[in-house]
């Protein structure tokens, strides 16, 4: 069994909301446009870069994704946008991550909070950071991440089954 890791992104800063009929539609602001870039730098040093990303079709996470992914390098990962990451759950982020082929052993996931803090201190298990579970029991800020490892199989990913690692920012 090889170890997989998940990677949880809260996408990064967006304009306020106020001038549009939807919460969706809301765009990246010009920090959160450095933020993003400075994701993928961050992601690409790390080796943190995913097979897979899993996007919320939300435009300022859709944003966030291009804009990092381009800063990655190497070989393009598979990406799918999914609508329910938007208005997501632990449980529906969870179910998305158990649905990952065994082939898989890195997946990204960009999507919104509380959800991305409240899925890694849900996953958060023996032998994780204390400095990154406090982090994410009181929610994280835009374009931070949280790493997740566990040798579980996908399917086998629950509550206390992962170490939580870090949770970074771009510097």
């Amino acid at each position: 069994m090889s170890e997989r890791r998940l990677v949880l992104l809260r996408h990064a800063k967006a304009e306020p909301g106020h001038d549009l009929d939807s919460d969706e539609l809301r765009p990246l602001a010009p920090k959160g446009r450095d933020q993003a870039g400075g994701v993928g730098k961050a992601f690409g040093a790390a080796g943190l870069a995913p097979q897979v990303a899993l996007v919320s079709t939300a435009l300022r996470t859709r944003q966030t994704w291009d804009l990092l992914a381009k800063k990655l390098g190497g070989a393009p990962p598979e990406l799918r946008l999914e609508p329910e990451l938007y208005l997501a759950s632990v449980a529906d982020v969870l179910e998305l991550v158990r649905a990952l082929g065994d082939t898989v052993t890195t997946v990204l996931v960009v999507g919104h909070e509380p959800t991305m803090a409240a899925t890694a201190a849900h996953l958060a298990g023996p032998g994780s950071d204390d400095a990154a579970l406090a982090q994410v029991r009181v929610g994280v800020p835009t374009a931070a991440w949280s790493v997740l490892e566990s040798d579980e199989d996908w399917r086998g990913w629950g509550r206390g089954k992962a170490r939580l690692l870090s949770v970074s920012r771009p510097s």
